[in-house]
């Protein structure tokens, strides 16, 4: 871990702090190894460089500037840039991720490291578009409390097993298919073996099409109120087993002829 510049974090960030619009406080944290940080980091509000910084260096420290209305702003050292840090917010508290996944990220900034020109960027660059984030945020907070979980499907009160066979053919034996799902399955382009007493949907398609095409099928049957399952058929024995079964089968033969005398 590289050892912090020798110009204090922390008397930046207080510097700063003091700087900025409306009553700000300054934290600053020292940490004795990368993953000490991992709290603060993972509430970077920041998709650009601050976020690249702290994911790629282990800087050893870092301040939280507390402000107005919850707002807090991470600081911390710019790598290879001697003369400049980085500010970037923080993602607000008290809020879940389907409240502040749709509001896209205010990012953070890099500014020099004199404490009165820093409060001038921080001031025009960036707290404008951090406010505006937040007030996004509490804006969804109001319209959705609680998260959008998807709800379960009904009962289906008729489903079709579609079975995926060993020769690639896709189909169900004719008397598992309700009748109200069999012109379904013909428009989809299935068809009816006798010899097999099936639908299927022969293996002559390509994986593309079959896919396509029984996607379409679910879809539609799914439409009627039919439920859909996909299985695949139960696998043969193995060639091995197959051959020690037939030579435990008796070998039926033929009547004898009649002895000459």
């Amino acid at each position: 871990m590289p050892a912090p510049r020798p110009t204090s974090l922390s008397l930046f960030a207080a510097a700063l702090a003091e700087r900025l619009p409306g009553a700000w406080t300054s934290e600053y944290h020292r940490y004795r190894t990368f993953e000490d940080q991992f709290p603060t980091i993972e509430r970077l509000w920041d998709v650009g460089h601050v976020d690249y910084i702290v994911s790629q260096y282990a800087l050893g420290h870092d301040a939280v500037l507390n402000g107005p209305d919850g707002q807090q702003l991470y600081v911390t050292d710019r790598p290879r840039y001697r003369h400049q840090l980085v500010v970037a917010p923080l993602e607000p508290e008290g809020f879940t991720t389907h409240q502040i996944s749709p509001v896209r990220e205010p990012n953070g900034i890099a500014v020099p490291s004199n404490a009165d020109r820093a409060a001038a960027h921080v001031t025009r660059r960036l707290l404008s578009r951090y406010q505006a984030a937040l007030a996004s945020v509490r804006d969804n907070a109001l319209a959705q409390p609680e998260p959008p979980h998807r709800q379960p499907a009904p009962e289906a009160a008729q489903t079709l097993t579609l079975v995926w066979y060993a020769d690639g053919v896709v189909g169900a034996p004719y008397d598992s298919v309700p009748e109200e799902a069999r012109m379904t399955l013909f428009g989809c382009h299935f068809q009816y073996r006798p010899n097999e007493s099936a639908f299927v949907l022969p293996a002559s398609y390509s994986a593309k099409e079959c896919g396509l095409l029984v996607q379409l099928a679910a879809q539609r049957l799914t439409l009627q109120g039919i439920g859909v399952n996909f299985r695949r058929a139960a696998p043969l024995p193995p060639p091995a087993a197959a051959s020690e079964a037939a030579s435990r089968t008796p070998v039926a033969t033929g009547p004898k002829s009649p002895s000459r005398r």
